[in-house]
């Protein structure tokens, strides 16, 4: 798969920009509504994706090679879903063949989200969310 085909794979639902907690005791990870501050909320993008990780180190480059050790991917993902050896869903843009149907089907961030600076980060517990793995 080349870099373009790979790329194309992102739905654009941006929850992997959200800000994930992990429970110390059994490893599983909950969501936020906190989205990544570089996380653009109208069009569920990085307004820097190209310097990403220069901006948030913690930023994870996702890559075919990484994919299915990323247990914290929502279940819709693409790369996930691929990597799992399954198909892509009906509303995603390469099947529908609509850029917003991600959105439209209510599967994005899109509408969803508080900023990452306008958050304590002793607050994030507050934000879990469960409609977002």
């Amino acid at each position: 798969m080349t870099k373009a085909e790979w790329e194309s794979l992102c739905d654009g639902c941006a929850k992997c920009c959200l800000l994930k907690l992990e429970d110390e005791d059994t490893g599983e990870f909950h969501y936020t509504d906190v989205a990544c501050r570089l996380l653009d909320h109208q069009t569920c993008r990085c307004i820097d994706y190209k310097n990403r990780k220069k901006q948030v180190p913690d930023c994870v480059v996702l890559t075919p090679k990484k994919i299915s050790s990323l247990k914290w991917m929502p279940s819709t993902c693409a790369y996930r879903l691929i990597s799992e050896g399954k198909d892509l869903l009906p509303w995603h843009p390469l099947v529908s063949g609509e850029a917003d149907s991600v959105h439209d089907h209510n599967v994005s961030v899109l509408g969803k989200i508080v900023a990452e600076q306008d958050i304590p980060e002793e607050d994030l517990e507050d934000h879990i969310v469960d409609w977002a793995g």
